[in-house]
């Protein structure tokens, strides 16, 4: 499968979308996006592309990770899927929103499809793998596609670094070993997409990342 990303903004957030070429599936994964030119950006490039979006997915719940979602749900009529976990977080965005200072009144989401560890999203021909990786926040997931060598990490692993565990739900033990156990175990050549800055490898990040 393919996969595009998208900064956007808010606090730097990666949105990606990942792609079937043949059947032209795709999910939106975090979609982030709070401005017009943002959303239009994500509208253009699934046009451009001929793609049909059959899963909105969310790594976890905080807030700029899921701010585009009711665009998303209103534009392609998907629901959200995500970890039960992170249920609680998804329905006080209000509260994040008015935490971080955000001008902005989001609709609490509900989730319409539970994720678990072991859980198969397929995309046209392609699928990813679901992985529970508490501790940046209780339902936090990556999603890993075994074919094609890459994993989503969303905000629990990151080049040099590992997400931060100081809003509601953080457990750095939990994060710990939720990487150690879940995401280190995967082949070196992986390429870990994150929820924020650049691209790294397992191998890398099991190698030299300073916390562990």
């Amino acid at each position: 499968m393919n996969i595009a990303k998208f900064g956007f903004s808010l606090f730097g957030i990666n949105t990606y979308v990942v792609y079937d070429p043949v059947s032209k599936e795709c999910a939106i994964i975090d979609p982030g996006m709070i401005t017009d030119e943002e959303r239009d950006a994500m509208v253009n490039f699934i046009k451009k592309n001929d793609l049909k979006p059959v899963h909105l997915i969310n790594t976890h719940l905080h807030i700029d990770h899921c701010i585009g979602n009711g665009f998303i749900q209103e534009k392609y009529g998907l629901g959200t899927s995500a970890h039960s976990a992170d249920e609680i977080l998804g329905k006080r965005l209000k509260e994040q929103a008015d935490m971080f200072g955000i001008p902005f009144n989001p609709k609490d989401i509900e989730i319409t499809t539970h994720l678990k560890t072991g859980d198969v999203i397929r995309i046209g021909n392609g699928e990813l793998k679901v992985i529970h990786v508490p501790g940046h926040s209780p339902g936090g997931i990556a999603l890993y596609d075994e074919k094609d060598k890459f994993i989503i990490s969303g905000d629990s692993l990151f080049q040099g670094s590992i997400g931060r565990i100081d809003l509601p739900g953080g457990d750095h033990a939990a994060l710990l070993k939720a990487i150690r156990e879940n995401l280190f175990t995967l082949p070196d050549d992986v390429r870990v997409y994150p929820g924020h800055g650049p691209e790294t490898q397992i191998g890398y990040e099991r190698r030299g990342n300073p916390f562990f």
